[in-house]
């Protein structure tokens, strides 16, 4: 696999470009809109000069990842020649459903997809397609040029070649790929969300404050940032998509969402994306501040 589209510009997908970019694959990075894309492009850019400040790569590489990227507002230009599509765009099913089944028309008949989703059916995804043994999930965590895990799903007609094909990719980006099968949230999302969903659940209660249980979980679980702080990261919109899928996949009340998220996200207080959500995200501010609303 030479060339590689990312569908999707993204928190996700320009950190999926930045990644295939700076392992010397020609990426098309593909969005509908022109702000997205030219966002996409400084964020880039900016992570990459971070990386060489940091001595992780040098200049040439950098200047090289730079321009092995293409920008498109137009997803068609760069899906005839793609070997591989990496779609990223929002968790919406219909959305999704209809972007495969366009692709699916468009690209050539070798061309493998697979989707970044966190939580939507691969099976389904591929029931779109002509082709559902050549699609697949490939789960990057955020910050992808960071994180080193990819969760590889396999739907119900994934082809035992097309696994070991992105194995095989996901081991040359330097990345630890596990293999998973096709279930609500798959690993990574059945095992978190619930957890976060537990810690808001927590703070609806009043077991303890923001700060409290976030530091908890930091200093005792040794967790890199707590639950509530991470579902500010990820955004309370998608958490709470993600719960709704689990609740109504495994049909279980221990995934039902906490009313205290339904209601944030019906605010619009959906963390850093919006500017508040437990906490208080200001470009200008250093400090970790809880929001006015949970102190």
């Amino acid at each position: 696999m030479k060339n590689i589209t990312v569908i999707g510009a993204g928190t996700m997908g320009n950190g999926i470009a930045h990644l295939f970019a700076l392992h010397n694959y020609k990426v098309t990075l593909a969005d509908v809109s022109e702000e997205i894309l030219n966002k996409a492009a400084d964020t880039i850019q900016k992570n990459l000069n971070r990386q060489l400040k940091k001595e992780l790569i040098n200049d040439l590489t950098r200047r090289k990842a730079l321009s092995n990227i293409t920008l498109s507002s137009d997803w068609t230009a760069g899906v005839s020649k793609a070997d591989l599509i990496v779609e990223a765009i929002t968790e919406q099913p219909d959305i999704k459903l209809d972007l495969y089944k366009k692709l699916d028309q468009t690209c050539g008949s070798h061309t493998i997809f697979a989707s970044n989703t966190s939580s939507i059916s691969i099976t389904t995804i591929a029931a779109a397609t002509k082709r559902p043994e050549q699609v697949i999930g490939m789960h990057f965590m955020n910050p992808v040029p960071v994180m080193k895990l990819v969760e590889i799903i396999c739907g119900y007609a994934t082809s035992e070649t097309t696994t070991q094909a992105i194995f095989n990719l996901a081991k040359q980006l330097h990345k630890e790929p596990v293999i998973v099968n096709d279930y609500p949230g798959f690993v990574s999302n059945r095992i978190l969300m619930p957890m976060i969903n537990e810690a808001i659940i927590a703070l609806y209660e009043g077991v303890s404050g923001v700060r409290e249980i976030d530091t908890i979980m930091r200093l005792g679980m040794s967790h890199p940032m707590g639950p509530l702080q991470l579902a500010d990261y990820i955004g309370l919109d998608v958490c709470l998509y993600i719960m709704k899928v689990l609740y109504q996949g495994l049909g279980k009340d221990k995934y039902a969402p906490c009313p205290l998220l339904i209601n944030m996200v019906e605010a619009g207080r959906l963390g850093v994306k919006s500017g508040e959500g437990f906490y208080q995200w200001k470009s200008d501010s250093k400090e970790l501040v809880v929001s006015d609303r949970f102190r």
